[in-house]
């Protein structure tokens, strides 16, 4: 029952239809009991006219010897007889003898139809004066009339019961089926990628929902001009923090080139590791706020194979500081519908989180498989991994894992997630083994692709 009033609280599609089905159901069964009062009236004066008709045949003429005797025409069982019996004019003191089958019908009766009441038993009586001044009579039992009358009325109603349920059911399925614009708007609404904030298509939506429609809208169009007001502030920041701080860092590294005591160049060299972070930054800051902007006129056809090598000549040597053993599993080629410098910042910032995590002589194996309608780049390395519980949270912005010793701004995955939206792609994280240490695999599948026939073989 809670869970009922639950849902008529918070489903206007179930309110409606309950709302439906009680209208229907009160109308039917008004306009049942109306029937069955009509049918039931129609019966019986279907039944009285039989009575007419019967009196109507007698011919006295074929009655003149036995008067006084009464005829039943016998229909069935004993219940259902119709009684035929003359009454004649007498005088007060004259004994009535009308037979064993002659109901005891007063004389004073008026003609025509009436009911009335012998040994407890209701008949109904049409009277009708003859030519002689004789009066036949013409009886039936109520009861049996009122069952007919009751049978013919139950088989009026009973098309309207049996298609009550399917009337139900019926509108049930109707507002389900005007229910399915609201559904495709909310499904349109969920598979948006995040960064997509155009307008909604109203241009097939019924009426009533245009206005609801029309204030997400307008919702969206202040959300866009907030998040584009934020994002160019950001890259504002970023640029003309940018300058300054490369200023600074070459001012640094002269100073560090000069004669001072040891002291001193220990923090020089602290200073130069802050600006140099400070300085990774902002072109994280850059690259975010870049890649946001999302045009997807600015998508080409671009060699993933190539923009690996590009990446790999970047990163060597950093990889080369730690030992770590850098290289691609298999030489399949792609071809990715994107933009050139966002697909190298993603796989820059992917390749980059798995040495700059990955042990002293560890090892980062990368992979391009080809499928039906899907292409998916396979970075693969032995570091301590993601838990779970934080493989979605690692692709927000400035998020890190706790207990993460290494120096990063939180941007990198989160600037993987936008640029694979952009491209229409998906990012799985798992473990790269199923006992610590657990490393770290992330797949990167890509629908929009066209692959060379070595590839495709």
């Amino acid at each position: 029952m809670v869970g009922l009033q639950r849902r008529m609280n918070h489903s206007l599609q179930f309110r409606l239809s309950i709302w439906l089905a009680g209208c229907l159901v009160m109308v039917t069964l008004g306009g049942v009991a109306m029937s069955f009062g009509l049918a039931f009236h129609e019966a019986n004066e279907f039944q009285d006219d039989l009575l007419r008709q019967v009196a109507a045949l007698v011919d006295y003429q074929h009655l003149s010897q036995t008067p006084r005797n009464a005829k039943s025409v016998m229909t069935g069982d004993d219940d259902s007889r119709v009684i035929i019996q003359m009454l004649m004019q007498r005088s007060a003191d004259e004994v009535s003898d009308q037979g064993d089958s002659a109901l005891a019908l007063p004389h004073d009766l008026p003609d025509g139809v009436q009911t009335i009441t012998i040994g407890a038993v209701d008949w109904r009586v049409f009277i009708k004066p003859l030519d002689n001044g004789v009066r036949v009579a013409v009886s039936q039992p109520t009861s049996v009339r009122n069952e007919i009358a009751k049978d013919s009325a139950l088989r009026t109603l009973i098309p309207l019961l049996i298609l009550l349920p399917l009337l139900i059911i019926l509108v049930g399925i109707l507002i389900k089926q005007m229910f399915r614009p609201v559904r495709s708007l909310a499904l349109s609404l969920d598979t948006r990628p995040e960064q997509e904030l155009g307008l909604l298509d109203e241009s097939e939506l019924p009426q009533e929902i245009k206005p609801f429609v029309a204030a997400i809208n307008r919702l969206l169009s202040r959300v866009e001009r907030s998040v584009n007001t934020q994002r160019r502030f950001v890259a504002d920041a970023a640029h003309e923090l940018r300058s300054p701080l490369t200023a600074l860092s070459l001012q640094a590294e002269r100073l560090s080139e000069a004669d001072m005591p040891m002291a001193a160049r220990e923090r020089v060299i602290t200073l130069r590791q802050g600006m140099a972070r400070t300085q990774a930054l902002i072109n994280q800051l850059l690259a975010l706020a870049r890649i946001q902007e999302g045009k997807p006129n600015r998508h080409t056809s671009v060699s993933l194979q190539r923009i690996i090598r590009l990446v790999l000549e970047d990163l060597i040597p950093q990889a080369e500081q730690k030992k770590i053993d850098v290289g691609m599993a298999n030489d399949v080629d792609i071809s990715i519908a994107a933009d050139e410098m966002e697909l190298k910042i993603l796989v820059k910032n992917l390749v980059d989180n798995a040495i700059r995590y990955t042990p002293k002589n560890g090892r980062i194996d990368m992979s391009i498989d080809v499928t039906e309608g899907l292409a998916t780049l396979l970075i693969v390395d032995n570091g301590p991994g993601i838990q779970e519980d934080d493989r979605q949270r690692v692709f927000d912005a400035f998020f890190r894992v706790l207990g993460n010793e290494q120096a990063g701004s939180g941007l990198g995955l989160s600037i993987v997630k936008t640029a694979a939206d952009n491209m229409g792609a998906a990012i799985e994280l798992g473990h790269a083994n199923p006992y610590p240490p657990y490393g770290l695999s992330v797949a990167v599948k890509f629908k929009q692709f066209s692959a060379p026939p070595s590839a495709k073989s």
